[in-house]
C-alpha cells in the first residue's frame, strides 16, 4: 500500500505497473499537512512516477524502485504550503475468478476520481466493480457454459450490491443446481430472485418441492408451497400431489389428511386428481372404512367426491376381494345422487369373473341392462376372457353371438381370445371357422392371431394347415417372429419332416432374423437320430454363421447332449468338424 503527498490545489497523477496490470489515478489535493512526500511500498516492486503542478512552481518528479516495506521520505523544493495525502490501494486481487474475468472481457482499468466507497470483500473478485448490465452478461455466459457454481457466486455478489440479476438466467440456474443436487445453492438463488422482484415459474417451484421431498424435508417443501402464492406463482396439482405422496410413503397418513384440509381452508382449488390420490392412498394404507370417513370430512370442506374418486375405491376393494366394501362404496355413490358408470360395472365384472363368481356376474349384467350404461365392447371382452380362462367356452361363444346381435362389433382382442381358447381345447375346425369370420370382418388378423393358430395346428401335427397359415401371413406382409419359427420348426421335427425344418432355418439365415439356439439344437438332434450327420453339420454351420455366434461352451453342450442320447459316433463326427472350423479347441473331450 502506498501513500502520496503533493501541495494544495495541485493535481497528482500516479502511474503504476503492478502485477502486469496498469492503473492510472488523478487525485485532487485537498488537505493541509507538512510539505514532505512519503511513499510506502508494502507489496511487490513497482515503478512510480509522481507529478504535481503548481501555477508558480515547476513540476516536481520522483522516480525510483521501491522495495518491499521500504519507506522513502523526500522534502519538496517548492515553498512550504498545504499539501494533500490520499490513499492508493495497490493490493493484488486474490479472487479466484481473475482469469475468468479477463477471458470475459471484464474492464480492469479504473480512471477518474478515486471512489469513496468502503473497501469490498476480497472474495467478491473483479465483478464487484461491474455495473448491473455487465454482470448480467457474465451471468448469462456462465449459465450457457454450465458454470453453475460461478453463476451462483455472481448472483450473491449482485445481491449485495443491490443489482437485479437476469430472471431467466436465475430460473435456468436453479433448475441446473437442482439436477446436480445442490439444493442449498438453488434455494439461495431462488430467494434472491424473489427478493429482487422476480416470479419463478411453476415448473421451477415444483422441481424445488420435489427435491425437498426427495431428501425427506417435507416441512421445507410445505414452507416453499406457502411462499409460492406470495411470490405470484400459485401451486398446481403437481405440487400438492408430490407432497401428499411423500407423506404417505413416509407413513405420515394423518399428516397428509390434515395437510390437504389446511390447503382447502386456505383457498386451494379442490383438485379432483389430488383428492382421488388422497382417498386412494388412505384406502390403500388405512382401509376402505377410513377412506369413507375422509370422504365425508372432505365434503364438509367443500371438496365433494366425483365418480372417478368412488371408482378408485371400488377398484381397490375388488382387488382385495372385499366385495362388502365395494358394495358400501356403491351405496355411497347412490346416496350422493350419483349412479355407477360403465367403469364401475366393468371393474366389478373383471374382479368377479377372474374369481369365477358367475352368479354375481349375471346379477351385475342384469343391472347394467336396466340402466343407461349397457354392456360395452370392453364389458364383453372382460367376460369372454374370464370364461375362456375357466374353460367355459360355450358361454364365451354365446356372449360373442350376443354382442354381434346387439351390433357391438368384436375387435381383434375378442377374436384372439376366442381363437386361443379354441386351439387350447383342440377345437381346430371351429378355430378355422372363426378365423374366416375374422378375415371377412372389419378387423384384420395380426401376428398374434397367426401365431395362435400355427401353434395350435403344429401341436396337433396338422403341418399342411400350419404351412398354409405360415405362407398366408408372409403374403399379407406380416413378418414371423421367434415364436412363429419355433412353432413351425418344432412341428416339423415332431412330424419327422426335419428337412422342412432345415429349410426354415435357411430362410431365417437369409432374412437375417434371429432364433433361439434351442431350435438349432432340436434340429441337430433329429438329424443325428436319423443318422444324417452331414446335414447336422450343415445346421451347425448355419448356426455358427448366423447372428447368434455361439461360443465354445454352447456348441460343446449341443454335441454332449447328442452323445448323451446314445449317439456317440455322431457326436464325435460333430466335434471333429467343430475342431476343424476352430470353434472347439484341439483335444476337447466331449464324449
Amino acid at each position: 500500500m502506498g501513500y502520496m503527498v503533493a501541495p494544495l490545489n495541485s493535481i497528482a497523477e500516479l502511474h503504476c505497473l503492478h502485477n502486469m496490470q496498469w492503473c492510472s489515478k488523478h487525485i485532487g489535493l485537498q488537505h493541509s499537512v507538512d510539505h514532505f512526500l512519503t511513499v510506502n511500498a508494502s507489496d511487490t516492486r513497482l515503478n512510480c512516477s509522481i507529478k504535481y503542478n503548481h501555477r508558480t512552481q515547476p513540476c516536481f518528479q520522483l522516480r525510483g524502485d521501491l522495495d518491499r516495506k521500504r519507506n522513502v521520505s523526500l522534502r519538496c523544493r517548492g515553498p512550504p504550503g498545504s499539501i494533500c495525502i490520499d490513499r492508493v490501494d495497490n493490493e493484488v486481487d486474490q479472487d479466484e475468478w481473475s482469469s475468468e474475468s479477463h477471458e470475459l472481457g471484464v474492464n480492469r482499468k479504473f480512471k477518474g476520481q478515486i471512489s469513496t466507497r468502503k473497501p469490498q470483500n476480497a472474495s467478491d473478485g473483479p465483478f464487484v466493480e461491474n455495473n448491473e448490465k455487465t454482470n448480467n452478461k457474465i451471468l448469462q455466459n456462465f449459465c450457457t457454459r454450465g458454470k453453475l457454481t460461478d453463476a451462483a457466486k455472481l448472483i450473491d455478489i449482485m445481491a449485495r450490491r443491490n443489482q437485479i440479476p437476469d430472471f431467466t438466467s436465475c430460473i435456468n440456474l436453479i433448475r441446473g443446481l437442482i439436477r446436480i443436487d445442490r439444493l442449498d445453492k438453488a434455494s439461495k438463488v431462488l430467494e434472491i430472485m424473489v427478493m429482487s422482484g422476480g416470479v419463478p415459474d411453476t415448473i421451477t417451484y415444483n422441481m424445488m418441492v420435489g427435491a425437498f421431498c426427495k431428501r425427506g424435508k417435507i416441512s421445507s417443501a410445505i414452507d416453499l408451497l406457502d411462499e409460492m402464492s406470495l411470490s405470484g406463482c400459485a401451486p398446481d396439482v403437481i405440487t400438492y400431489n408430490t407432497i401428499l405422496r411423500t407423506m404417505f410413503d413416509d407413513g405420515k397418513f394423518e399428516q397428509a389428511i390434515g395437510f390437504w384440509k389446511d390447503q382447502l381452508r386456505k383457498g386451494c382449488p379442490p383438485y379432483v386428481i389430488t383428492y382421488s390420490i388422497l382417498i386412494e392412498q388412505v384406502c390403500n394404507h388405512c382401509g376402505t372404512e377410513r377412506a369413507m370417513e375422509v370422504l365425508e370430512d372432505m365434503a364438509i370442506e367443500g371438496c365433494n367426491p366425483d365418480i372417478v374418486t368412488y371408482n378408485s375405491l371400488v377398484n381397490f376393494s375388488c382387488k382385495q376381494g372385499k366385495y362388502d366394501d365395494a358394495a358400501l362404496v356403491i351405496y355411497n355413490i347412490l346416496s350422493h345422487g350419483m349412479e355407477p358408470n360403465a367403469v364401475t360395472y366393468n371393474t366389478l365384472l373383471h374382479s368377479l369373473s377372474s374369481r369365477g363368481y358367475w352368479d354375481e356376474v349375471d346379477e351385475i349384467l342384469a343391472i347394467m341392462n336396466e340402466t343407461s350404461h349397457p354392456p360395452t365392447l370392453i364389458t364383453y371382452n372382460i367376460l369372454i376372457n374370464g370364461l375362456c380362462k375357466y374353460g367355459l367356452l360355450d358361454r364365451a361363444i354365446n356372449f360373442y353371438d350376443q354382442m354381434v346381435s346387439q351390433n357391438c362389433l368384436p375387435d381383434i382382442i375378442t377374436y384372439n381370445t376366442l381363437l386361443g381358447a379354441l386351439c387350447k381345447m383342440g377345437m381346430l375346425n371351429e378355430a378355422l371357422q372363426l378365423f374366416h369370420l375374422l378375415c371377412g370382418s372389419s378387423c384384420s388378423p395380426c401376428l398374434i392371431t397367426y401365431n395362435t393358430l400355427i401353434d395350435g395346428f403344429t401341436k396337433k401335427g396338422c403341418m399342411e394347415t400350419a404351412k398354409g397359415l405360415y405362407g398366408q401371413m408372409m403374403e399379407n406382409g406380416i413378418t414371423p417372429d421367434d415364436i412363429t419359427y419355433r412353432s413351425v420348426i418344432w412341428g416339423f421335427c415332431q412330424a419327422d419332416l426335419v428337412e422342412e425344418a432345415v429349410e426354415i432355418l435357411r430362410e431365417i439365415g437369409k432374412r437375417g432374423h434371429k432364433i433361439r439356439i434351442s431350435a438349432y439344437r432340436l434340429v441337430i438332434h433329429r438329424l443325428c437320430k436319423t443318422k444324417k450327420v452331414d446335414r447336422a453339420i450343415e445346421v451347425l454351420d448355419l448356426m455358427i454363421s448366423s447372428r447368434w455366434k455361439p461360443d465354445e461352451s454352447v456348441v460343446s453342450a449341443i454335441v454332449r447332449s447328442v452323445a448323451d442320447a446314445g449317439l456317440a459316433e455322431e457326436a464325435y463326427k460333430l466335434s471333429q468338424k467343430l475342431i476343424e472350423w476352430e470353434v472347439l479347441k484341439e483335444g476337447t473331450v466331449l464324449c
